[in-house]
């Protein structure tokens, strides 16, 4: 997910100064703060042992100053509209803004305190401000209709002629052609979602750690193990044990507790955890969603979604509901046998309760223990975390594209278990750094995520820094970090979008790499999946922690049968979350929304989606992507290049598989191209053929 932060300028009085204290007071700030130039360091990767939390709010207002002063000159700019004096100098305004933008990014993604969350409070309306003054100009936008206008006969290179459209639209989409009366409205609009956003992100953070759950009697965590117990135990505290909240409504431990009461005290702890009380979002949800709706009908459309799908794969919202109506009779379906299975499996134990949402986990571990005979603790000593990194995910790259990697301990990182490489092409070539942030804390959000320290463009000769983040959970110390399977293909899922940045190849920053819209952008990643269970991809890092040993084909066997399994269950939890996005933002402007919960539950029933024992992947008074992090009217975007990433795949399998060859295709013709064609062309004339749903429904077992 990228985050995007827009700007704006601050006027600062300073009372009994002279010039020359301005001045001298300006040169302080400008030799003491790291962000007001860029950093020595290789790949001008940010230098944290300079970066403190006082430098951003400073650096951020000037960035923002910059940017206005160079738009102020735009505008001001006599002679006629060029793609130089126009769309270029745009491009060029924003270069010390994206510096400071992408650590703060990073920080208050992966590692923020109580000193980024208030800089965050006081920026972000800034920014919508910023933002409007920029897109909402009038004599600006002029200047780029202009030349947009006659862009044909400007005699520019294909990426200058995109970087053109990208702009155009760009204003259009963000307002450009309203009055000036309407304008005045949607500021007003926008500088109300931006605080809402960093409100609700920020009150999550909070409830999260709020539903955490104290354990004082270590049998009711029956079901751990020695090394799960060691790793929650309070240390601050004499027989405590702390069960935390992830971002999502199951949570990671309920297929291990034994303990009913347990399983259910937990689940409710996230499930209730924003619906109500000090946390409650509610009221940030229905206004959001309402101001959403009120900012498409400004801007001429129908409802929200129809606004933020317009430059996108899917161009309109019907176009997603008619994916999901294709997926949602077999999801379900199979979703029902899943839970016929597991409340079988119930009855087999001698229990007579009723299957309930924190029963699932546990139960169908069971299930799949007795039906392939696969114990998940029996295949975790093989997927210890560094040696999926390097021997896994990092050795299908190489394989694939000839890259390869070194580990850096040279660079400083924010965070002590941060781990940094460095990567070259083939011939020897520097390609970029990425930095690795995988264990969870605190400071952390939930979820997974990749995004840039550096943006790769020869506008600037800069070549990409990038950085994956996960949430695993950090053993005790001295032991093994050993990851499930889902974790296994979550890392190769944040390489792929990596891979996505380090082989772009454009010229400007707003082109490159992974930006392009949320429907393409997790295509390349989800792809990356696919090589975990590749056979000479696992052989090769599937290794036993222990002595090296490598996985037995037994175990892989057992893998491949149970790699459909749960997955009525999977899609079905996804598909609602979903659509309950979509849902709400398909709301017209004068929709007004009563209860959060009972529209939740009626959207979710009106599409066949409301199962109590398959509950959405997420509540809405916790979705995060769609209230705080950018993907509103987006989140159906993982399973629309779900299709993209099964279809490619059947490609290579169909041409020799893991290859250079084929590998070396999809670089040139995917993953090296960022935004600078239509994205419909470049899948089509890297697949030879239109997208095909039918192996996506192949691979999820639900054919």
């Amino acid at each position: 997910m990228k985050k995007i932060l827009i700007l704006t300028i601050l006027s600062i009085t300073i009372l009994s100064c002279n010039q020359n204290n301005k001045k001298t007071s300006m040169q302080n700030d400008e030799n003491n703060n790291p962000f007001f130039k860029e950093s020595a360091l290789p790949y001008s990767a940010p230098d944290f042992t300079k970066i403190k939390n006082k430098h951003f709010k400073p650096a951020l207002l000037e960035a923002m100053k910059q940017q206005s002063n160079a738009i102020n000159k735009i505008v001001e700019n006599s002679e006629k509209p060029t793609f130089d004096n126009t769309i270029l100098a745009l491009e060029k305004s924003k270069k010390m803004l994206d510096r400071v933008e992408n650590v703060f990014n990073a920080l208050t993604g992966a590692n923020t305190n109580d000193t980024l969350k208030k800089v965050q409070t006081e920026i972000s309306p800034l920014e919508a401000k910023h933002f409007d003054e920029i897109y909402l100009n009038n004599k600006l936008f002029s200047k780029v209709k202009n030349i947009y206008d006659n862009r044909e006969n400007l005699k520019l290179d294909a990426e200058s002629l995109k970087l053109v459209d990208y702009y155009y639209k760009k204003f259009i989409a963000a307002g450009a052609n309203l009055s000036d009366e309407d304008k005045s409205k949607l500021k007003d609009i926008n500088a109300q979602l931006a605080t809402l956003s960093t409100k609700f992100n920020q009150t999550l953070l909070a409830a999260d750690a709020a539903a955490t759950i104290e354990i004082h009697d270590v049998k009711k965590l029956a079901g751990f193990s020695k090394s799960q117990i060691a790793n929650i135990k309070d240390k601050t505290k004499e027989n405590t044990w702390l069960l935390t909240i992830t971002n999502t409504t199951q949570q990671s431990q309920l297929q291990y507790l034994k303990n009913r009461d347990v399983r259910k005290q937990l689940f409710e702890a996230g499930w209730n955890r924003t619906n109500g009380g000090k946390y409650d979002t509610k009221g940030i949800v229905t206004k959001m969603v309402e101001l959403r709706a009120q900012k498409a009908k400004l801007l001429g459309f129908k409802n929200f979604a129809s606004w933020r799908l317009q430059n996108t794969m899917a161009k309109k919202p019907q176009a997603v509901l008619d994916l999901f109506a294709k997926l949602v009779p077999a999801a379900t379906s199979k979703a029902r046998k899943e839970a016929a299975e597991i409340q079988k499996m119930i009855k087999k134990e001698g229990k007579d309760f009723k299957l309930e949402p924190w029963d699932w986990n546990f139960y169908a571990e069971k299930v799949r223990k007795a039906k392939y005979n696969l114990d998940e603790n029996e295949v975790k000593p093989y997927f210890e975390l560094k040696t999926v990194l390097e021997k896994g995910v990092f050795y299908a790259a190489t394989k694939l594209y000839g890259i390869t990697f070194k580990k850096r301990t040279d660079l400083p990182t924010y965070q002590k278990d941060v781990m940094t490489y460095e990567l070259f092409e083939e011939d020897g070539t520097p390609l970029g750094l990425f930095y690795a942030d995988y264990y969870a804390r605190p400071s952390k959000s939930g979820g997974a995520w990749m995004d840039n320290f550096v943006t790769q463009s020869t506008l600037y000769n800069k070549k990409p820094v990038i950085y994956n983040v996960m949430n695993i959970a950090k053993p005790a110390d001295g032991e093994p970090t050993l990851l499930t399977f889902d974790e296994v293909e979550t890392m190769f899922h944040e390489f792929g979008h990596a891979l996505h940045g380090f082989f772009a190849s454009q010229h400007y920053p707003s082109l490159s790499g992974t930006s392009v819209s949320r429907d393409f952008v997790e295509f390349p990643s989800q792809f990356n999946e696919h090589w975990a269970l590749y056979p000479e991809v696992l052989k090769n890092y599937a290794l036993n922690y222990k002595d090296g040993s490598k996985i037995p084909k037994e175990l892989i066997t057992k893998i491949k049968n149970a790699s459909t399994f749960n997955q009525g269950y999977s899609l079905t939890e996804v598909l609602a979350a979903s659509n309950l996005d979509m849902l709400w933002h398909t709301i017209s402007a004068d929709t007004k929304i009563d209860d959060v919960n009972q529209f939740e539950n009626k959207a979710l029933n009106s599409v066949h989606l409301l199962m109590r024992e398959v509950p959405t992947r997420y509540r809405s008074t916790y979705f995060a992507h769609i209230f705080a992090g950018g993907y509103a009217a987006g989140y159906y975007s993982y399973l629309w290049t779900e299709v993209l990433s099964h279809d490619a795949y059947d490609y290579f399998t169909e041409h020799g598989g893991l290859t250079r060859e084929n590998g070396q295709r999809f670089r040139n013709m995917v993953l090296s191209r960022g935004n600078t064609l239509e994205l419909e062309k470049m899948y089509e004339d890297f697949r030879e053929s239109a997208p095909k749903i039918e192996p996506m429904i192949k691979a999820r077992g639900l054919n």
